[in-house]
């Protein structure tokens, strides 16, 4: 075929493939597109028509599944379409500027600490680039970056889904937060050993639920959880308290919880091996030059070091 000929089949069809696959039913996509189902099912069918090959299998009460090819042309529909948007977008700004939407994962507990820095710096040099958010846990990632939903991500290195490409921000070792009048307040550091038979409040969050329970594992300790809560606010909040300990691993500036009750900092003893924190980003396709933009600031500022 010349390279100048036009292909059988429409970049229209493949993202009505791409958004069936995504959903799992003709009528998911239909409602995602805003078009009637047997438009996304006319489509299907004109686009295996056109490639002389069953793409899906559909059937009216298990909704869609991708054949074997089914699965290889949707990953390389992806690529081309994130290609025409890619191309669509650089024509809209002057040459050089970085113009485009760049979707940032975040996990929840991270966010404090990376993104303020990163979206005002980034945002003073690349006005043009739209910027979204999504905060979610590692195992609710997964499955996004290979969807070409997230471009990249912010994530710990103890636990990341799928095999993206990633890079080395920091690292911290987990330390014990206990309320400012507590009697271990002041003694700068304590041994897990010294505190089996106090309440912890978990973070109940993977990975950090899993990073904290293997520290005690590892030593043949049984923690006593008092109270599993998902927010690492409220875990300083319940500590401010004195309703128990907890263990982070992020370390903010502000030495009192969310309603002012101080709380302190202590380092574990002896010294627990660092978590390190990632920036992550799909293998395939290629990043656009935003999200390379994005990645190179992110690993240029001074994020936090061990004390």
């Amino acid at each position: 075929m010349d390279l100048l000929d036009s292909p059988s089949f429409t970049l229209r069809q493949l993202s009505f493939l791409v958004c069936a696959a995504d959903e799992g039913t003709v009528a998911g996509a239909a409602a995602r597109l805003h078009v009637s189902p047997s438009a996304v099912s006319e489509a299907l069918s004109e686009l295996e028509r056109s490639l002389g090959m069953q793409l899906t299998v559909r059937r009216r009460a298990r909704g869609l599944t991708l054949t074997s090819t089914g699965t290889d042309v949707v990953a390389r529909a992806r690529a081309l379409l994130a290609s025409a948007r890619e191309l669509e977008t650089s024509l809209q700004g002057a040459p050089g500027e970085l113009v485009g939407p760049i979707t940032i994962g975040c996990y929840p507990t991270l966010a404090p600490t990376i993104l303020p820095a990163l979206l005002q710096g980034f945002a003073r040099l690349h006005p043009r680039v739209e910027l979204a958010i999504v905060e979610a846990t590692h195992d609710r990632l997964e499955g996004r970056l290979e969807a070409g939903l997230v471009d990249v991500a912010f994530v710990y290195d103890t636990l990341i889904p799928g095999e993206p490409q990633r890079a080395k921000l920091f690292e911290l070792p987990a330390h014990v937060v206990v309320a400012g009048d507590d009697p271990l307040a002041a003694a700068g550091s304590v041994r897990l050993e010294d505190l089996i038979d106090r309440d912890l409040i978990l973070l109940d969050a993977p990975p950090s639920s899993e990073h904290t329970m293997s520290m005690f594992a590892a030593r043949g300790l049984t923690p006593r959880v008092r109270h599993r809560v998902q927010s690492y606010e409220a875990v300083r909040a319940l500590v401010g308290r004195g309703l128990g300990y907890g263990i982070l691993v992020q370390r903010p500036a502000n030495p009192a919880s969310y309603e002012g009750y101080p709380v302190v900092m202590l380092e574990i003893a002896p010294v627990v091996p660092p978590v390190g924190v990632d920036v992550i980003w799909p293998a395939t396709p290629e990043p656009t030059e935003r999200t390379r933009a994005l990645i190179r600031f992110a690993r240029s500022l001074p994020w936090p070091q061990p004390r």
